[in-house]
């Protein structure tokens, strides 16, 4: 064989491989940016499963504090209804005190806490 036809031989030979390296080259970016593009989207589902945890939790909390501000208003109410009832009680006793018709020992036994009230049932 003579020379300039090895050279030839060597080129194509060279040539070949580096379209080979090329269209390898080529296959692998094209599958890494596939896989970019993957973790993008994963990242993206993420944050928005993270924005939606967030405002979830933030719902939760508001929802506790309500809860906990209504449970102070009722226990707010219920000694105001305690201490509304411990005064009419009061106001029953001196009724009573004042009304000559009325025997002050017995009535102080119906209007204590858990005796018979003006309606005849207890407190």
């Amino acid at each position: 064989m003579d020379a300039g036809v090895i050279v030839v031989i060597v080129v194509a030979v060279l040539i070949v491989i580096a379209l080979v390296v090329a269209v390898g080259r080529r296959g692998r970016d094209r599958r890494l940016e596939s896989k970019r593009v993957e973790a993008r989207e994963i990242r993206r589902e993420a944050e928005v499963g993270t924005a939606q945890a967030d405002r979830t939790r933030a719902e939760a909390e508001e929802r506790a504090a309500r809860a906990r501000r209504e449970e102070a208003t009722a226990r707010e109410q219920a000694a105001i209804a305690e201490s509304e009832q411990s005064e009419a009680r009061e106001r029953h006793l001196e009724a009573d005190r004042v009304d000559p018709d009325v025997d002050e020992r017995e009535a102080a036994e119906q209007r204590a806490p858990g005796g018979i009230t003006s309606h005849g049932r207890g407190d």
